[in-house]
């Protein structure tokens, strides 16, 4: 994926850029609020779509592992048709998804729409910032930018109380359809104004896409997640390793066909440059293990408050509130430190999150009959200052260590695998909770003792992935590097809560 053309610095700035602006933020609000409203709204599905345990983790892992396989295609894609051509179809899309989802007459046709909805996702996300970058003048690109920061932690905030409030509220009868539908006039606006307000970028119709690494990049990751996430319901049986193996086997061809594109000076899904860095490498794996963390976390912990304490989905959300509060608030910190104390902060950020959820495993432990929701607070609160420091510092650690040719591919990559790390600790954290429900329920334990037990589990994960974040924390290289620098502003970071 190539880095988005510079403003000319002769050229008069588009009049329309502010109104340009506030349709491109409302569309990637619209993007990242979607990501943390589902989780509120789990239990409600799983009960009124009478969904398996491996169905409710598809809600989420179909769309994070769609928007993950789209994400570099789709950024390529709008460098070759152009791209608000490609945002603007992208927001159509997600409309159109969220739709299909909230209209849902089953669990198997919501999956299917999620799907689609990840990748509709995937189609604007990557052309929202390049646009601002092409729209505003140099001097104003800071103060365009920070709002995109602003937005996303808005985003985590609004989220779950949103969700709660639109799923108990009943709307016309309807119960978790309403935080899918209320897409619907929000990206009808944004494309109608869009289409007449965000400038036309053209594309570069001598790029071409690389078709074979899409495919085997996305059947590997296929294969790797698929089998984690159903293997229980089966039994585990030999089909699923053989599956996981595959996959393994597949992501190896791609790196091998990858590097037979660059030798022969054809374009890549990934830039082979990227995949011989070992900083780079390095980096994508620990942003892959931070970000497995977080989804998994939330969809065990709205489980556990709603079907094991009956917490209504407002008290839920209301619940989680803290989390994201801590994001918004270490988010806005973070950002005057710009390029600053970059480990210490990581550090910092891993130490933080393990704590706060090592103290919530205790607290979820030690709860007999009934929940305290204030004691959520403090751990909560904390995880979510962690989570605020961990990405921007992360992001900016990796990318200092890879040439400023490859900074924008380089961006787009590390969201991807971003997203990949959040599709596998959803299915890591869900074999733990739902296998720990089901044995709990087998034994013939109190439903309340199998919940606390299952949810104190599954938290482990979560424990553990940010203390090895924490112990990676030296391995990163502390000099500046030749990185992404001030000349490449660095993609947005979805941040999910």
């Amino acid at each position: 994926m190539s880095s988005p053309a510079q403003h000319p610095a002769h050229a008069a700035p588009d009049p329309r850029r502010w109104l340009a602006l506030f349709i491109l933020l409302i569309a990637n609000f619209m993007n990242l609020i979607d990501v943390t409203i589902v989780n509120v709204a789990l239990p409600s599905m799983r009960e009124g779509l009478g969904a398996t345990d491996s169905q409710i983790e598809w809600v989420i892992a179909a769309y994070v592992l769609a928007f993950a396989l789209g994400l570099l295609p789709f950024g390529r894609l709008g460098d070759i048709v152009g791209r608000t051509h490609m945002f603007l179809w992208g927001v159509a899309g997600f409309t159109a998804a969220s739709a299909l989802c909230g209209l849902s007459p089953n669990i198997e046709f919501l999956i299917i729409a999620r799907v689609i909805q990840g990748l509709a996702g995937a189609m604007m996300t990557p052309q929202v910032l390049a646009i601002a970058t092409v729209t505003f003048p140099p001097h104003e690109r800071g103060q365009a930018f920070s709002l995109f920061g602003l937005s996303a932690g808005l985003a985590a905030v609004c989220g779950p109380i949103l969700g709660g409030v639109l799923i108990s509220a009943q709307l016309f009868g309807m119960d978790w359809q309403p935080i899918f539908l209320v897409n619907i006039p929000v990206g009808i606006a944004a494309v109608i104004a869009g289409y007449f307000l965000i400038p036309r970028l053209p594309g570069h119709s001598a790029l071409k896409n690389d078709f074979v690494g899409i495919v085997l990049f996305g059947l590997g990751l296929v294969c790797v997640v698929f089998p984690i996430i159903e293997g229980r319901a089966y039994g585990w049986p030999l089909w699923a390793f053989a599956m996981i193996a595959s996959g393994f086997v597949l992501l190896v061809a791609f790196v091998l066909w990858t590097r037979a594109r660059a030798k022969a000076g054809l374009p890549q899904l990934l830039n082979f440059d990227l995949i011989a860095n070992r900083d780079f490498m390095f980096g994508a794996f620990v942003i892959t293990v931070f970000a497995s963390g977080i989804p998994g976390m939330f969809m065990v912990i709205s489980i556990f408050l709603q079907s094991g304490f009956g917490f209504t989905p407002l008290e839920s959300g209301l619940t989680n509130t803290p989390f994201s509060v801590g994001v918004l608030i270490a988010s806005l910190i973070a950002g005057r430190f710009g390029s600053h104390y970059l480990r210490g902060r990581l550090a910092a950020s891993g130490a933080l999150l393990a704590g706060g959820i090592g103290a919530l495993h205790f607290i979820i432990a030690g709860s007999g009959d009934s929940i305290n929701h204030w004691s959520f607070l403090p751990p909560l609160l904390l995880a979510g200052i962690g989570l605020g420091l961990g990405f921007s510092s992360l992001f900016q650690l990796v990318l200092r260590n890879v040439p400023h040719r490859d900074a924008g591919a380089g961006s787009g990559a590390l969201q991807a695998f971003q997203q990949v790390g959040g599709a596998l600790g959803v299915a890591l954290v869900g074999e733990m909770f739902f296998g720990s429900l089901a044995t709990g329920f087998a034994a013939g334990n109190a439903p309340h003792a199998v919940f606390t037990d299952a949810a104190s589990f599954a938290l482990w994960y979560q424990v553990a992935s940010f203390l090895l974040v924490l112990l990676l924390v030296p391995f990163f290289k502390s000099g500046g590097g030749q990185g992404h620098g001030q000349g490449a502003p660095a993609r947005h970071v979805p941040i999910e809560a």
